[in-house]
């Protein structure tokens, strides 16, 4: 039975389960993959698969969106090494984790919308699925799912986690949400020492700091050598805007007006822009074009960019593609409050990085990306074109910060071997 409190957040939940419909159909319109399946989020499955889901055995992994999905299938194949013949259950809760997620199915796993933290939901999804284990990625912690795995003896492990400052301070008012949650757990494998303590302070049961799993990602090495290839044959550096968000293209519009005024805006750099998201593609590029400017996008491109004052990268899983095209890149996400993106990729491609002041949910790969010359600080948009404009032109500080970047993450790898075998061990210490 829940607790008082869960129980309180049990009929909450319950209630807005309407409102999550709605907004379903509402993101629906514009990302069709929230359409599909909708059921599987309120733990209803088809009745003809109930033979084969009820095997034991799936080891269930959790990703909620893109980058956590990323993250997992790093992981994903340390664990194939340790069980060959795993069969995979995979759920996330966005539509880009779950179109990315689909690239690392094979036959016999599964994939579904994780379920809707109502009591009904879960206990429909623990009984048709029944996992050995389930594996949490990075910050998604449920208070009806954990409670249930607990009462199950399902082990949950939280991996690659992280709690950035915030998030810990929001966790600590809803302690009496939060703390059962996280004490719950069977084990938490945390990504630095200062995301373990707060998690233990929490009540998290951290047995270890393996740090991050992106360290040990492999950038994709045909899009690299396409990347370095066009950007050996543009007459111009390249500057990047990676991975950016809903009023940040807005910031460099306006840190660039004057320039576009005049007429100069590609006389000396070419600009790239990757939104973060697929259902802005179309979005930024009418921005672009209001404003006056002349848009090429990738999926329009054959043997090579098309000439343009903006190229606009408008397809998914291709960031190895960009950032080595790239000469320079913005790092998106951190001129608007909304805790930046993911360093690590861009240093694996060995592309400088501008990070502005909003890295929270990075602050750790942030620092040390500025530690070792991988990247600079700038406190705005302005001062960010300013930084990467003059980091181009000098060449030889240029080299370094490549030299560094390729180098920083063999430093920092391991974290997939590391949790991995922790894994494994808690399997066999329960089995």
């Amino acid at each position: 039975m829940p607790t008082l409190a869960r129980g309180l957040y049990s009929i909450l939940i319950s209630l807005a389960q309407p409102l999550l419909r709605r907004k379903l159909r509402r993101r629906a319109v514009l990302e069709p993959g929230y359409g599909m399946a909708v059921e599987e989020r309120f733990g209803r499955y088809p009745a003809h698969e109930a033979s084969e889901t009820s095997k034991t055995g799936w080891v269930w992994i959790h990703a909620v969106s893109l980058g956590e999905t990323r993250a997992a299938a790093i992981l994903l194949t340390a664990l194939r090494q340790q069980w060959p013949g795993m069969r995979l259950l995979l759920t996330h809760s966005t539509a880009t984790g779950r179109a990315e997620g689909q690239k690392m199915l094979r036959a016999g796993d599964r994939q579904v919308w994780l379920p809707w933290d109502s009591l009904g939901a879960v206990r429909r999804f623990l009984q048709h699925f029944r996992p050995a284990i389930g594996i949490l990625m990075e910050t998604e912690v449920w208070p009806n799912l954990i409670a249930a795995c607990h009462q199950r003896g399902t082990p949950l492990v939280l991996a690659n986690a992280r709690l950035n400052e915030k998030s810990y301070k929001q966790a600590l008012r809803l302690g009496w949400l939060a703390k059962p949650a996280y004490a719950a757990l069977t084990a938490v494998y945390a990504q630095t020492e200062h995301d373990a303590q707060r998690l233990r302070a929490l009540g998290a049961p951290v047995q270890g700091v393996f740090g991050n799993l992106k360290f040990d990602a492999v950038p994709d090495a045909q899009q690299i050598a396409q990347g370095r290839l066009w950007r050996s044959a543009s007459a111009k550096p390249v500057l990047l805007l990676a991975s950016s968000r809903e009023g940040e293209e807005a910031l460099w519009l306006q840190a660039v007006k004057e320039q576009i005024e005049l007429h100069r805006l590609s006389h000396t750099m070419q600009w790239l822009i990757v939104p973060r998201h697929p259902q802005r593609f179309d979005t930024v590029a009418t921005l672009l074009e209001q404003a006056g400017l002349q848009v090429s996008r990738r999926s329009q491109w054959t043997d090579s960019p098309t000439p343009a004052e903006v190229w606009l990268g408008d397809s998914m899983g291709e960031m190895a593609l960009y950032y080595s095209l790239a000469t320079v890149a913005l790092l998106g996400g951190s001129f608007a409050p909304l805790g930046g993106q993911n360093l690590i990729e861009a240093a694996a491609c060995s592309c400088p990085v501008i990070q502005g002041p909003h890295t929270f949910n990075f602050a750790e790969a942030a620092a040390l990306t500025l530690e070792c010359g991988v990247a600079r600080l700038a406190q705005d948009m302005p001062q960010a074109i300013a930084l990467a404009t003059a980091w181009v032109q000098d060449p030889s500080a240029l080299a370094q910060a490549q030299t560094a970047a390729a180098t920083l993450g063999q430093a920092h790898q391991g974290a997939a071997q590391a949790t991995a075998a922790a894994v494994a061990s808690l399997l066999l210490a329960i089995a």
